[in-house]
């Protein structure tokens, strides 16, 4: 008869005459019963299921227990849980809340398995790994049987963002900017750059207010406006073909001005609102304003901000003269100039309105890649080759898609309408319960006294409101 050896208790200080002990031995537990929401809207909106459709599985079916499908689930909920390390996985992958969450048949573990897996019924950190890691060839080479279309996956993202639409949008406002993501290692492609003093790479990334289009991995020897052109001839036409009447913007900081960014925005029949770096020749023309700035901040004892709109060319970089708008500002610290370039008409908003209330919303990208890299784990582009860390980037994009559609569509009017991502994280998805298991029903017991107990039913309900992908 075999002998099950029980871990020695931890002991902490004792409870007036009780002792308090500590022990993980409770069985079928989970920290993550909140997971089955995001179950229920990915088979809803089938982002994990379509994610999937951009990889190639060429292992034998008979020798497999997970499929892709599968795999792709396991990765992008434990992102989304707040597990950004493969390795975690090992852990995880006894967890049979994920396991259901992920479509696992079996939930207590495989049949065929070898003994020492018996009872786990997700993949570990080397069978993800070989997921992540995975060639462009289609899984061809004979220790990595899954290929993946990293073209597809960027395309998905813009179908996505469309199909988010029930109705065509009037207009839309395209977000563009760029972030660094440090690397330690000798990954391909590592180069130090001197801004951000640091050897990383230079993701490009492109917003829609939450809504997330482009997650582009890039090396950082490069300007910041690198590759925009190229996304964006691969982007707006799938945007045209969907809504043709929709109007499209662009808005990006001074690193987007460039003169074959507007020439292509204005070839491709959209409007652009760019900052545009300062020189001597546009402080000499809103000269005039910034005096009077200088005077009403003495008289009035308060910043004062005056704007100048008027017609300018660079003497060498650009092909043609184009509309900018200069705010002249005087703050108590000294003078505070600031100038941004359009192709939006004078008469269809005016210089105050186009900086203070269209120009200045783009700061809200920054929470947006704060999201990304912070809270879904974007900057673990830890593999060796970039093809890889793409994939990477791509996973953690389309965990943050998901948390943005529980935000967007299930949370909507509720208190966390405007949470961030690891808020809903710690509030609605880090629930621990008891899992048991039977054979008509799969019970999570959660606690009777959690707090979110009530906006969780009302998400529940929310998503069995939403129509059904086919």
């Amino acid at each position: 008869m075999q002998t099950h050896c029980r871990a020695k208790p931890i002991v902490l200080q004792p409870h007036g005459n009780r002792l308090v002990e500590v022990g993980f031995d409770g069985g079928s537990l989970t920290s993550d019963a909140g997971v089955v929401l995001l179950r229920d809207l990915d088979q809803r909106l089938g982002i994990t299921g379509r994610l999937a459709g951009c990889f190639t599985d060429r292992r034998s079916p008979d020798r497999i227990e997970h499929t892709v499908e599968q795999l792709v689930r396991q990765r992008v909920f434990a992102l989304t849980l707040g597990y950004g390390d493969v390795n975690d996985h090992d852990c995880l992958r006894k967890d049979r809340a994920l396991a259901l969450a992920c479509g696992q048949e079996d939930i207590l573990g495989g049949r065929r398995r070898r003994e020492r897996d018996r009872g786990i019924p997700l993949a570990g950190k080397s069978t993800l790994n070989r997921l992540e890691d995975c060639s462009a060839s289609g899984g061809e080479h004979r220790y990595h049987r899954i290929g993946a279309d990293i073209d597809a996956m960027g395309d998905l993202l813009v179908d996505l963002f469309i199909g988010g639409f029930p109705e065509p949008p009037e207009r839309i406002v395209l977000d563009v900017d760029a972030t660094n993501d440090p690397l330690h290692g000798n990954q391909e492609g590592k180069f130090f750059h001197g801004y951000y003093h640091e050897y990383c790479y230079l993701p490009l990334y492109i917003f829609c207010g939450e809504r997330l289009l482009c997650a582009k991995l890039r090396t950082s020897d490069r300007d910041a406006s690198d590759g925009l052109v190229e996304e964006l001839d691969r982007i707006i036409p799938k945007l045209r073909a969907a809504w043709p009447d929709t109007r499209i913007i662009v808005r990006g900081d001074s690193g987007f001005c460039r003169d074959a960014i507007m020439s292509r925005c204005e070839g491709l029949g959209i409007d652009f609102v760019l900052g545009l770096a300062r020189n001597a020749r546009l402080t000499e023309v809103i000269a005039p304003e910034m005096g009077l700035a200088r005077w009403l901040c003495k008289l009035r004892r308060r910043p004062q901000r005056l704007f100048r709109d008027f017609r300018y060319r660079t003497l060498k970089s650009w092909s043609r003269e184009r509309r900018v708008v200069g705010k002249a500002e005087w703050l108590s610290g000294g003078p505070n100039p600031r100038f941004v370039v359009t192709s939006l008409a004078k008469d269809g908003i005016g210089a105050r309105e186009l900086y203070e209330g269209l120009y200045c919303a783009r700061g809200d990208m920054e929470n947006r890649i704060k999201e990304q890299k912070l809270m879904m784990f974007s900057d673990r582009t830890s593999t060796r080759v970039m093809h890889s860390n793409q994939i990477r980037l791509y996973l953690s994009s389309f965990a943050y898609l998901l948390m943005q559609a529980l935000r967007g569509k299930v949370l909507c009017g509720t208190r966390m309408a405007r949470a961030q991502c690891d808020t809903i994280r710690r509030d609605l998805l880090k629930i621990g319960a008891r899992v048991s298991v039977s054979v008509r029903r799969v019970r999570l017991h959660c606690s009777d006294s959690h707090p979110g107990r009530w906006l969780f039913a009302e998400a529940a309900a929310r998503i069995r409101d939403i129509p059904m992908r086919c």
